[in-house]
């Protein structure tokens, strides 16, 4: 059994070895933490956490390191979620609060999680597999160019210019732009996506064509939106960081390409009361991860879906700043989605 002494060195063997990367000793811990008791006391406290697999002694004669176990616990129950400072704050509202829409937002989330953190930064975008149309513009640029955008209920917006086969004047984009919307305003994209093929024929047989040109793009791109995807930042972290992985950081780089490897993680990890998941080490190693830890958090859109952001980055990880960044995040990007 573990004595709160014990619990307590741990703590500190952590925030120590994370802050400095060297392996932490009894005399040191003595020094710079006040427990009231003697070396040899405390030498006692990292034998019952070596014993209950804690720690860890990475080379003979030396200090303690944590081991995927030990940082469980200290994450579990011991590390304090210390508030973002009021500057933060500033700059979490400041620089999301800029966004022009969804893919904007996104992309700004993960330069900005990346920057408070130094860690890898992932957000996926909204399950758009259950999002559903909000509207359908067409843009006349020439008379035979357009821009196609469709409007999601999650709020993003996907634009695409298109040559027509012909000439189409505003009075006829106007008119298949309202018979568009009518049909497929509120459906879901795959219904969407199905019924726009039988509006051709509410047309005159000579507009049929030009009608079935569009059509055809809108089609394309509400299949694009039903794709899942994730977008990362800061993998320049992971290099800076490399000699926290034994022999070579590049696996790691491999995996986190894999869109699919990161979507399959975000969706098995489970929030706990404080919105919070985090998966340390050996927890990671089917996705090729096993020597990282990743936390993550949610956020609502306006459709209502629920989607992750998070971190990824190496185990010796300042996890008390890293998941309040997390967590703030998420919590205003569900504010900013959430009043589109």
């Amino acid at each position: 059994m573990v004595s709160d002494r014990s619990l307590e060195v741990l703590r500190v063997i952590v925030q120590d070895y994370v802050a400095s990367r060297e392996p932490v000793g009894s005399k040191s811990i003595v020094e710079r933490h006040s427990f009231g008791v003697s070396a040899a006391t405390i030498r006692n406290d990292m034998a019952l956490l070596e014993e209950e697999e804690l720690i860890v002694a990475p080379h003979t004669s030396s200090g303690r390191v944590p081991t995927d176990k030990g940082y469980r616990v200290y994450v579990d129950h011991l590390t304090d979620l210390r508030p973002l400072s009021g500057a933060q704050r500033q700059a979490i509202e400041t620089f999301l609060g800029q966004s022009v829409d969804l893919d904007d937002v996104l992309a700004r989330t993960v330069r900005l999680l990346s920057q408070l953190t130094q860690q890898v930064a992932l957000v996926q975008y909204p399950s758009l597999t259950k999002s559903r149309v909000r509207h359908v513009e067409l843009v006349p640029l020439a008379p035979r160019r357009i821009m196609t955008v469709v409007i999601t209920d999650t709020g993003r917006v996907e634009q695409r210019l298109i040559e027509l086969p012909s000439d189409a004047d505003s009075v006829f984009l106007a008119d298949v732009r309202t018979r568009i919307n009518s049909e497929i305003e509120g459906l879901a994209l795959l219904a969407a996506a199905t019924k726009l093929p039988e509006l051709v024929e509410q047309f005159p047989r000579e507009q049929q064509p030009l009608v079935a040109h569009i059509t055809s793009t809108l089609i394309q791109q509400l299949a694009e939106n039903r794709t899942d995807r994730i977008v990362l930042a800061g993998t320049a972290n992971l290099v800076r960081t490399e000699e926290d992985f034994s022999g070579s950081v590049y696996p790691v780089l491999e995996a986190i390409e894999e869109q699919v490897t990161l979507l399959k993680l975000f969706g098995e990890v489970s929030l706990d009361r404080n919105g919070m998941s985090v998966s340390i080490g050996r927890e990671n190693a089917e996705f090729g991860l096993g020597e990282t830890s990743v936390l993550t958090s949610g956020y609502a859109s306006s459709g209502g879906t629920v989607a992750r952001l998070g971190v990824l980055g190496p185990t010796r990880m300042d996890y008390s700043n890293n998941m309040a960044a997390v967590r703030a995040v998420a919590r205003y990007l569900s504010r900013l989605l959430g009043d589109d």
